[in-house]
């Protein structure tokens, strides 16, 4: 399922153009030409999967507190596009399965992010795998990923045949056993504090390593030399625009 990885992933959708983790998002990926995306998913209080990257609803939506307080009925009722524009207004926060079927219309590939509130980590596995599993289409890549291991075997223990991601910020000492044990098939790490020596490293593990978030050409051809198969940006449009023919590159 891998077999089909980009070079660009359209992070939150596209996140320089629209508000991030929206429908209205999404689409503007896919309207730039990304043929993957990036979302995160998180539980509400009746344990419903929708797409939201903060702990908080502060800062994507006309909302406050944390994002569990509020049942599906209740965060339907925020705006979660004015913030970026006004242009956005009326955006709101989508369920992980309106997501899912516009990824579907749109024949994107996704990788998604499985974000739990604190304590939350099981529960918001099983709901976002319960809700893929009935809903993804066999043509379609998927990538699962996380920072937090105990999502990550619950989808090797509920999704074994699924691709999971292990995400990295500050890597334990024990990260490469770590991905054995979760049976990560992508390392997924943050591009400010790579080397070539630690791409190299994650990379003599046998996995695809993808690196986030990235907006710079530049920087964005440093990480290709080094190795890294594909990049998550803000922009895809933009930086596919500036790295040129390589960005179409898999």
């Amino acid at each position: 399922m891998l077999s089909t990885l980009p070079r660009l992933i359209g992070h939150r959708g596209a996140k320089e153009n629209a508000p991030e983790n929206t429908l209205a998002s999404i689409r503007e990926a896919a309207r730039q030409g990304a043929r993957w995306v990036e979302v995160d998913v998180m539980l509400t209080r009746d344990r419903r999967p929708v797409l939201i990257h903060d702990d908080t609803l502060d800062r994507t939506t006309t909302g406050s507190g944390p994002v569990p307080l509020l049942d599906l009925d209740e965060l339907r009722q925020l705006d979660a596009g004015r913030w970026f524009d006004a242009g956005f207004a009326g955006e709101r926060v989508p369920t992980l399965e309106e997501a899912v079927a516009l990824v579907r219309e749109l024949g994107l590939g996704l990788n998604l992010e499985i974000k739990p509130y604190p304590g939350q980590e099981e529960a918001t596995a099983e709901a976002a795998i319960d809700t893929l599993r009935r809903l993804w289409p066999a043509g379609l890549p998927l990538l699962l990923s996380s920072f937090e291991v105990p999502c990550l075997e619950v989808a090797r223990r509920l999704w074994p045949e699924n691709p999971r991601g292990y995400l990295l910020w500050d890597p334990p000492a024990d990260w490469a056993a770590i991905a054995d044990r979760i049976g990560a098939a992508t390392l997924n790490v943050h591009q400010d504090r790579q080397t070539a020596g630690s791409v190299a490293e994650y990379r003599a593990t046998g996995r695809p390593v993808l690196a986030y978030t990235v907006n710079d050409a530049a920087r964005a051809r440093e990480l290709f030399g080094w190795g890294v198969s594909a990049v998550f940006t803000d922009a895809p449009g933009r930086l596919a625009r500036d790295l040129g023919p390589e960005a179409l590159g898999s």
